[in-house]
């Protein structure tokens, strides 16, 4: 049992704050104390010790180190320690990604974790982050809810808000536009972690993100969404949901650790090394796995399978083994972790029908319940499953019913549809479902806390080209009148057969007398309806049910005159100086003014794919 000083210098940094470090007591390697650590100012060039870590199963096993020097503020009021690593199997794979969080001796005494490398390093040099920055993480105070969930962590410390709603990872754009990449783009920008790229940073040990029961492509987008943020999507085996009998039942320092972000059927875990456990709490990694703050992800006991080599980064191969705590701290110099707390995860089910012959229709896994990963992961999830059930080389057409309950709102529906040509859809084309969509803006609400207790898709495929591909527009009346119509024939070209035309006729007002008018052409289930922007949550909700115009229809569009959004309304075709007329004098809250489009819809016999401008001249009125 390790016994901490009574005095808590965490704590008297925080009283203290600006003023500690102006009287120069501020520590570049931490405040906390205890009796078994090495601060780092005693820490000399040549000092030999040794680390712990997992080579293979779950047992820790000894490797020698040697103090090549220390960097002095490395990172902001952080020191890092290089060391260069002695074993035979660390001179071949240099430096290991699952190595985060090693626990480092000195002297017999605990200095840090290893964490920092060199992609494409020839030596078995790393960077050591020192225990006391990642002690301090582990003494941060906790509030007892965080995302509306209660994370019951015995005897920590509770932060001056009970409750808390975290903004970390949060989607800052308009929410019924939510777009899962433009998500990891921002996540990625607002990152303060060291991101691998330039062969000559000095940069956190990326952590591998091990990827059980998803096809190659669903890999692919998540390396798309995921590499950005230091993680290293890739397929190398994972875990259901069921622990094995055999596995150990608590953490160790140098032992294997998981933070499980998909279990059951499909499975992605980040893999990672613990550093210290104190209690029911323990510090891993030594540096963050997403630099998220206060956070909720479930973590587990992994067992490690091989140590493989690579030139660009070499990698701890291995599977979760049992499930058990919660990741609570995500910060620059470490995750923290509470092996009582249970995070919030979310029941995905799929059902997929029509395809002939095609096994395991019937797909159940949980996602972690957070901003960024729970969209990401349903959107690869989805898209696996659909290919593994029905990877074929020909056209799809397909419709998808979801179900989404929403704590305190009940249950909403909503509708997919797509055409995938030559392929069965992949996580791609799931990315932007209305599902995906639906769950990030959900999640990425300011207003209050929002949870997710499951999602349900029923997906149908229809292996014909029952499509209709828009070969061309063609405006039949050069001019038209102002109040009266456009008249354009589209050609559609099916898979077999003749081609066939539609007459679509578009109302053109009297107020575009005189001007030219783009008219552009669209299918039905790409073309967003104007929803006013959602005040609260119930307002964000109600916008994504039923949010495109049919699935086989085409939309003929034209800016429109314009309009205001005011507390879930939407006035249209105002009058000159209406707006001007109805803005309060005396207040800010006020009605929105926006631009909507006309849109003339045109139901069709079957899906159309392609998109189409055409130009008219609206002629003035003679006076």
């Amino acid at each position: 049992m390790r016994l901490s000083v009574s005095i808590s210098w965490a704590a008297v940094a925080g009283v203290l704050g600006p003023l500690a470090i102006g009287l120069g007591i501020a520590r570049a390697d931490g405040f906390a104390s205890r009796p078994d650590i090495i601060p780092v100012d005693q820490i000399k060039k040549g000092m030999k010790g040794y680390g712990l870590t997992v080579f293979e199963g779950t047992t820790p096993e000894r490797f020698g180190v040697e103090v090549i020097d220390v960097l002095r503020n490395f990172r902001p009021h952080q020191e890092l320690i290089l060391i260069k690593t002695i074993h035979p199997r660390l001179d071949v794979t240099k430096v290991v990604a699952g190595m985060s969080g090693s626990p480092i001796y000195l002297n017999g005494k605990m200095a840090g974790a290893y964490a920092y490398g060199w992609t494409f390093g020839s030596e078995p040099v790393a960077g050591v982050t020192p225990i006391r920055c990642m002690l301090d993480d582990l003494e941060r105070p906790l509030p007892k809810i965080i995302d509306g969930f209660r994370l019951d962590v015995p005897n920590a410390p509770v932060a001056r808000a009970e409750r808390s709603l975290n903004s970390g990872n949060r989607y800052t754009g308009r929410l019924e536009k939510y777009d899962v990449r433009e998500h990891s783009a921002a996540v990625a920008r607002a990152s303060a972690a060291s991101l691998p790229g330039a062969m000559a940073a000095l940069h956190p040990v990326a952590t591998p993100l091990l990827m059980g029961g998803l096809t190659t492509s669903a890999v692919e987008t998540a390396k798309e969404l995921l590499s950005p943020l230091g993680l290293e999507p890739m397929q190398g085996g994972g875990g259901g949901d069921v622990d094995e009998p055999d596995a150990p039942t608590k953490y160790v320092d140098g032992g294997a650790i998981g933070v499980q972000l998909v279990r059951g059927d499909m499975s992605a875990m980040g893999l990672g090394t613990v550093t210290r456990v104190e209690g029911d709490k323990l510090v891993a990694f030594g540096h963050p796995m997403m630099e998220s703050g206060l956070t909720a992800l479930p973590t587990a006991i992994g067992r490690v399978s091989w140590f493989l080599a690579s030139d660009y980064r070499s990698f701890k191969l291995g599977v979760p083994i049992r499930n058990l705590g919660t990741l609570v701290n995500d910060r620059q110099a470490s995750i923290v972790v509470s092996q009582a707390a249970k995070a919030p995860v979310i029941p995905v089910s799929i059902d997929i029908k029509g395809s002939a012959g095609g096994r395991y229709t019937d797909w159940h896994f949980t996602v972690a319940h957070e901003k960024f990963m729970t969209p990401s992961f349903m959107a690869v999830a989805l898209g696996s499953a659909v290919q593994a059930v029905a990877n074929e080389h020909q056209d799809v057409s397909w419709t998808a019913k979801s179900r989404l309950k929403i704590k305190g709102y009940g249950e909403i529906v909503l509708d997919d549809y797509g055409v995938s040509i030559g392929g069965t859809p992949d996580s791609r084309e799931f990315v932007g479902s209305n599902l995906v969509r639906a769950v990030g803006a959900i999640l990425n609400n300011p207003w209050e806390p929002a949870i997710i207790e499951s999602a349900h898709m029923d997906i149908e495929l229809r292996y014909a080209r029952d499509v209709l591909r828009l070969r061309g527009a063609e405006l039949l009346d050069g001019e038209v009148d102002a109040g009266g119509t456009a008249r354009v024939r589209l050609t559609l070209s099916p898979f077999v057969g003749p081609q066939v035309t539609r007459l679509v006729e578009i109302p053109i007002p009297k107020h575009l007398a005189g001007q030219q008018v783009t008219l552009t052409i669209r299918p039905g289930y790409t073309v967003d309806k104007e929803r006013p922007a959602a005040e609260n949550l119930a307002d964000l909700i109600s916008n994504f049910v039923d949010p495109v115009f049919p699935p086989k229809s085409v939309v003929v569009s034209y800016p429109g005159e314009n309009a205001v959004t005011f507390r879930g309304h939407v006035a249209e075709n105002l009058p000159p100086g209406a707006f001007d007329s109805i803005r309060p004098m005396t207040a800010t809250v006020a009605p929105e003014a926006y631009r909507a489009d006309v849109n003339q819809v045109t139901m069709l016999p079957d899906f159309m794919t392609g998109q189409d401008r055409v130009t008219v001249q609206v002629k003035p009125v003679l006076r």
